[in-house]
């Protein structure tokens, strides 16, 4: 029932009065350090109220149990060392990381954790000593291993076409091996090594990214841009390009240029993926995701039925005339793609002017222009400028949270030995077996008599308001003027002293 009490204060909207409660049943706790403690005993979910503090950006309570949490090693002066316990923080030896959890939350005020004491010093300490120097090397393979692929796309086994042509349209003149023809010479050797590394790298994704989805769940996996989901979906689809390429050439089918050339464009887009690890490059990419899947696909619907009825208008308008002089219409799938170039302003309008064209072409082209370019399009920018002013109050604070799931992640992907446990063990200050960060801290005493000086202020305010009160309780016959007088007259006695408080700290400075 107590740890039940204290889980629905963390959830409660006057916080001081949360925190007054939650110190109130602690204090009738009879394990308060033992493993029965209240605190330490999780709900359904399996959340502290410590991590549900943090999941529900609850900053009040979540600083108020740090303070508990906080052992002072020793003061000198202005100058101050306070070992933080960061057991439940740091996310080396927890299945359900608080990190984790914050970054995974779509509530805003939960990243908003990220920058208080000490989950902002220990994310800077894991980032800076392991998490970047990994990334970096992590984001390096990873280009030279692309580049390993291109390189045995590009050099993949051809062979001069023997057939004859079929269509005046037809200008194939190599065709694909079989599997007995594509590793003879000494090149072929030399390809067939990089394409033994590029079905191992592509293995190794897929080992990667399996468990995790199992872990998390396909939807949270995929589905939120902090941990990277779009991406995820790139990495695996790009794998599984791979392997059906490499089933391909095994059994010598044609036709596997089709999931090469999407491995290559998957894989080479992947790479906007380590951006997220420099603070110049990082905020563009949430900007791409933020546009991509928010405005683009929803304007991709209204393009799809533009594209699809005007297409079809051109076709059926080109269907009677020759194509050698007008091919950009000559069957159905290619009025498709030349609508699509028209209505992105990539191609202008086809015309022959050796040749008559069709009146219809030009009352339909003209009607695709108007909605196409000048409309829709001019749509699409708004909307994205949009997008932009939105996130762009948020990218620093979303990249933060991108630098700290990927660290979380790094951290569970290498071995211990790679990366040991930050902070400090207890038992170095007899404290036991709970680890701690040790944080050195400046207390500035100015900024303490400021303090002082502002509540001074206040209560200066205060009383003069309650003087004017007064007053108007004991005149209530004319109380429309009263009023007016009374609250002119707390404004200037309130103007005053702040005037005069104000002079006192100036000349204090």
């Amino acid at each position: 029932i107590g740890n039940t009490v204290l889980h629905i204060l963390v959830l409660q909207p006057n916080k001081t009065f949360a925190c007054h409660m939650y110190s109130l049943i602690l204090s009738y706790d009879r394990n308060k350090e033992g493993p029965g403690s209240l605190e330490l005993i999780p709900n359904n979910e399996g959340l502290s109220p410590f991590k549900l503090a943090g999941v529900e950006g609850n900053t009040v309570m979540f600083q108020y149990l740090m303070q508990k949490r906080k052992q002072n090693l020793w003061s000198f002066g202005p100058l101050s060392t306070v070992l933080y316990d960061i057991t439940e923080i740091d996310s080396w030896a927890e299945d359900q990381s608080f990190l984790e959890l914050i970054v995974s939350t779509k509530k805003r005020e939960a990243r908003q954790i990220l920058d208080l004491t000490p989950v902002k010093e220990l994310v800077s300490l894991k980032w800076n000593m392991y998490g970047r120097p990994y990334f970096c090397f992590l984001a390096l393979f990873y280009i030279l291993y692309m580049v390993c692929f291109t390189m045995c796309c590009v050099y993949r086994p051809l062979k001069p076409r023997t057939g004859n042509r079929t269509s005046s349209r037809d200008n194939t003149v190599y065709v694909q091996k079989m599997l007995q023809e594509s590793y003879v010479a000494y090149e072929d050797e030399l390809r067939l090594v990089g394409e033994l590394i590029t079905v191992i790298g592509a293995v190794v994704i897929l080992v990667l990214e399996i468990p995790d989805i199992l872990r998390v769940g396909a939807a949270k996996y995929f589905g939120q841009t902090i941990l990277g989901g779009p991406f995820h979906i790139i990495v695996i689809t790009y794998a599984c390009m791979i392997l059906v390429t490499m089933v391909m050439r095994l059994t010598s089918t044609t036709g596997e240029v089709v999931p090469m050339s999407f491995a290559l464009v998957l894989g080479w887009c992947n790479v906007m993926y380590f951006a997220r690890g420099f603070q110049m490059l990082g905020p563009f990419t949430i900007m791409i995701q933020k546009m991509i899947f928010g405005d683009l696909m929803r304007f991709c619907w209204l393009m799809a039925v533009v594209i699809l009825g005007f297409a079809s208008a051109f076709y059926i308008i080109f269907q009677t005339e020759n194509p050698e002089n007008l091919g950009q219409f000559y069957n159905y799938p290619m009025s498709l793609f030349t609508t699509f170039e028209l209505f992105l302003t990539i191609i202008d309008g086809p015309a022959n002017y050796d040749v008559d064209l069709p009146f219809m072409y030009s009352v339909v082209y003209f009607a695709f222009a108007i909605i196409a370019t000048l409309l829709m399009l001019n749509l699409l920018i708004a909307m994205m400028g949009d997008t932009h002013w939105r996130v762009a109050h948020e990218q620093d604070e979303l990249w933060r949270a991108q630098v700290v799931a990927t660290t979380v992640m790094l951290e569970r992907k290498l071995p211990r030995c790679l990366w040991p446990r930050s902070g400090i063990c207890g038992r170095e200050f007899g404290l036991g077996d709970r680890w701690y960060l040790r944080i050195e801290d400046r207390v500035d005493p100015n900024k303490h008599k400021m303090m002082r000086y502002t509540e001074a202020f206040k209560v200066q305010d205060r009383d003069n308001y309650d003087k004017g009160s007064e007053k108007l309780e004991t005149n209530g016959d004319t109380l429309c003027k009263k009023e007016m007088s009374a609250l002119s007259l707390s404004r200037s006695t309130s103007r005053t002293s702040s005037h005069r408080g104000w002079e006192i700290l100036r000349r204090n400075t």
